[in-house]
């Protein structure tokens, strides 16, 4: 690592590459138009896949003048990898490197489907840990923390994150998913003031820890808390309880493994995540009309791959909904921010003929100081209309009533969101606490 990274004449520097991390909006989208071509170009004659979709579409290399051009080009999107890696095994007819140039492989935890394969070259890989550290750093991670990784590394791209924070010179703990007394007893012993895991997570080992008599202030160092893997690190209700619970600041991070780890991530202004725009290129899509939505809109995230040679992705739909600004952050940095994600596609719900996602929910039940904050999403089909439940906890020793708690809930939802669910109250310590990714909709309607 060069010295001009770490040090100014007052200490640490802000930006880990400040020129690229600072760069006017013009410059990027310039950067960006040859960085696409040449994956474009790429694709088309290493690739026995996009080069049969991109004639199918009528397009090529020659058909990439502005980054406009991209909307010509086919999308793809789970259902595809996995059919080209069933296809082609065991990588796919994707892939633009030989078999002996791919060092690393990643693969879906497959939540939503029969996982897939993300293959890396050296470059990928080194070029993807040098971003990990640059988000690292931007969220204030120095040579002087104690880092722990506490996410999986049985194929799970977030494991190897782990290199960029050793990258930025933090102390790395590699703990990964372990159990929560053998995690916090990592924490007693090895003070570790910065970790990594989901917001589900973090909730839950913070109730552990008080449980067992630890107070997170006081006996552990915990000050940074990377969350990733669900929307609520975005959420800002659901931020504040994890951020009470621990004494500590939280910062959103959002990745995928069909292209890298972490792409985005907050910096220690906190005011949305930061894409890497020059390793991806970012769209926000109208789910029905393809098109852009306008800027701060809801829309699905597609992306494409800038750098990556192993397997570029073009315009692949990710199913998860998002908003956008370009405005420069107070940071100074320049590249696009998320405003986080809202949902994903496929955990949508139509009530009432208005859509609604588990994190909108989310949103009121963790504002309410009478609730535990967990929450579940029952939905079932009376007289062919879907019908929303909505199960939460009280806390521990309320002393009001049941039922004006109930009415409570029920307006605030109605007001926000126009929908007029059914609340159950429960006792606390009743729904399921998650210990990765939290599953929040039950869907007991019949399948077609």
């Amino acid at each position: 690592m060069s010295k001009h990274r770490l040090w100014s004449p007052n200490g640490y520097a802000p930006y880990w590459e400040e020129g690229l991390e600072t760069m006017p909006r013009e410059r990027i989208r310039e950067m960006q138009l040859g960085l696409l071509k040449e994956t474009i170009s790429l694709a088309y004659e290493h690739s026995a896949y996009y080069r049969k979709s991109f004639d199918g579409a009528g397009v090529s290399p020659a058909s990439v003048r502005t980054l406009d051009d991209l909307e010509k080009f086919p999308f793809i999107d789970k259902k595809v990898l996995r059919e080209r890696q069933e296809a082609a095994p065991p990588y796919g007819d994707m892939v633009c490197v030989p078999s002996d140039e791919i060092v690393y492989i990643s693969a879906s935890s497959g939540s939503t489907g029969v996982p897939t394969a993300s293959p890396f070259t050296w470059r990928d890989f080194e070029e993807w840990q040098d971003y990990e550290a640059r988000l690292f750093w931007s969220s204030g991670l120095r040579p002087t923390d104690t880092y722990c990784h506490s996410l999986q590394f049985t194929m799970f791209v977030g494991g190897p994150d782990v290199i960029g924070a050793m990258k930025v010179g933090a102390l790395c703990l590699w703990a990964g998913a372990i159990p929560s007394e053998r995690l916090l007893d990592i924490f007693t012993k090895w003070k570790p003031s910065a970790i990594w895991t989901t917001p589900s997570y973090a909730w839950y080992l913070g109730e552990t820890a008080q449980s067992q008599g630890i107070d997170l202030r006081t006996d552990l160092a915990v000050r940074k808390i990377f969350v990733a893997g669900e929307p609520g690190g975005s959420i800002p209700e659901t931020r504040r309880r994890i951020e009470e619970l621990w004494g500590a600041s939280l910062f959103d991070y959002y990745g995928l493994s069909d292209i890298f780890g972490a792409c985005a991530g907050m910096c220690e202004k906190r005011e949305g995540l930061h894409w890497a725009e020059d390793h991806i290129l970012v769209e926000v899509l109208d789910q029905d009309t393809g098109r852009p939505v306008a800027e701060g809109e809801r829309g699905e995230l597609v992306l494409t791959s800038l750098k990556k040679r192993a397997r570029p992705l073009i315009r692949f739909r990710t199913g998860d909904i998002v908003s956008l600004t370009t405005d420069r952050c107070g940071c100074g940095r320049t590249h696009l921010r998320l405003h986080g994600i809202h949902g994903r596609v496929d955990d949508m719900l139509i009530i009432s003929g208005l859509n609604v996602f588990p994190s909108d929910i989310e949103t009121f039940v963790r504002k309410n100081q009478d609730l535990t904050g967990e929450y579940r999403l029952v939905v079932n089909e009376e007289k062919h209309l879907a019908h929303l439940t909505v199960e939460v906890e009280h806390v521990e020793g309320y002393p009001g009533e049941i039922e004006d708690l109930t009415r409570r809930v029920v307006h605030d939802i109605f007001k926000v969101l126009g929908i007029k669910p059914r609340v159950k109250i429960l006792p606390p310590n009743t729904l399921e606490r998650a210990t990765h990714k939290a599953k929040r909709v039950m869907d007991l309607r019949a399948k077609p």
